[in-house]
């Protein structure tokens, strides 16, 4: 019996559709026993990373549409880290929806592509696509939620990369089990990345006794996401995001924190910098004795790969999800990929939880 594909539709052409194309074609052969970053496993529930395959792509830039999704992820203002070469796919890049989805700043760089929106349901069909991804950029309420219409319609499962808040609401729970499919969201949490960080800092001292009395989170990169971010009225659901997945861990203890003394969220936009972020962390608590302490730590990784790896996994038990006939928010594997999940958990927690969910939901491996 011949391997199943899965087939993937991506929205917004941006860096991390680039770091996601290139990695799918930089591991097409790695070995079932070889150890990939940033991957939970090579093989995961019986799908290897060649198992995924691009069915179509959409963006409103006119350098991009039309264009093959080879070409287009290599195209301005993209300017991640090229790590691999990437055959022509076959793929073009239709034009999308703007609604919402092209802010202040970036229409400074950027020029939509002119026609009509194309057919999104009638390609998804067309290509027969089993999950949809989402990368538009911060801020894309309207957009979002008129994409999620689509997806719906046509009878695709959702990867929510974005802070907009789907598969956290109730109301769009609802939608996905009434259509008997599957959604993973909100949000997507990197590898080791700004959130994951924090989060990680903030269980250590809360896991040694101390208190958390103060903290912020400064983060600046050179990417269009910072620079759609400068418009700070696209920042609301973003910020949520960011804070709730710190803030969480501490409620979860039974304690609290004067939402004054938390700062978590986008700080500027540093053109050289490129696709390359650097996250400034400080937390200030009290020790033995009622002493006060402060850490303080800086990270820089290039920031769309160190989020390519999560969306492997999470496409793969997306069609899972799709295999197993699961519909609505899929907990388990949401509360580790995604910042803003339906239900927080430890990182460690959600970990187990993915695993037990791979054991229970993965395709049996002949011996």
């Amino acid at each position: 019996m011949p391997v199943r594909k899965i087939r993937v539709a991506i929205i917004g052409v941006g860096n991390c559709a680039s770091s996601l194309v290139q990695g799918i074609e930089f591991y097409k052969n790695a070995k079932e026993e070889d150890f990939i970053p940033g991957l939970m496993h090579t093989n995961l529930g019986g799908y290897h990373i060649r198992d995924v395959e691009f069915a179509a792509a959409f963006d409103i830039d006119k350098n991009k549409v039309g264009k093959d999704l080879s070409q287009a992820i290599f195209t301005s203002p993209n300017n991640t880290t090229k790590f691999s070469s990437v055959p022509h796919l076959g793929v073009p890049v239709h034009r999308g929806m703007t609604h919402d989805g092209l802010g202040q700043y970036l229409s400074q760089i950027i020029e939509k592509a002119p026609g009509p929106t194309d057919d999104i349901v009638g390609i998804l069909k067309e290509t027969k696509t089993d999950v949809v991804i989402s990368y538009l950029p911060v801020g894309s309420e309207e957009a979002t939620k008129w994409y999620v219409e689509q997806i719906l319609d046509a009878g695709c499962a959702f990867i929510n990369c974005v802070p907009v808040f789907i598969a956290r609401e109730r109301y769009w729970q609802n939608r996905f089990e009434e259509k008997g499919l599957p959604v993973i969201g909100d949000d997507i949490k990197s590898q080791v990345g700004a959130t994951i960080l924090h989060r990680t800092l903030v269980n250590l001292f809360l896991d040694r006794g101390m208190i958390v009395e103060r903290t912020y989170q400064l983060n600046t990169g050179g990417n269009t996401d910072f620079l759609n971010m400068l418009e700070r009225s696209r920042l609301t659901s973003k910020k949520i995001s960011k804070t709730n997945a710190v803030t969480s861990q501490i409620e979860k203890r039974g304690l609290s924190i004067d939402p004054d003394n938390v700062h978590v969220g986008p700080s500027d936009y540093v053109p050289w910098q490129k696709d390359n972020k650097l996250c400034f962390l400080r937390i200030e608590g009290r020790h033995f004795g009622d002493v006060p302490m402060n850490l303080e730590c800086r990270l820089s990784v290039e920031d769309s790969p160190n989020s390519a790896g999560v969306v492997i996994d999470a496409i793969r038990c997306c069609k899972l999800a799709l295999d197993n006939k699961l519909a609505g928010a899929i907990k388990g594997p949401s509360s580790y990929f995604m910042k803003s999940p339906p239900i927080q958990y430890t990182d460690t927690e959600a970990r187990d939880k993915v695993e037990q969910y791979i054991k229970k939901y993965g395709k049996k491996q002949k011996k």
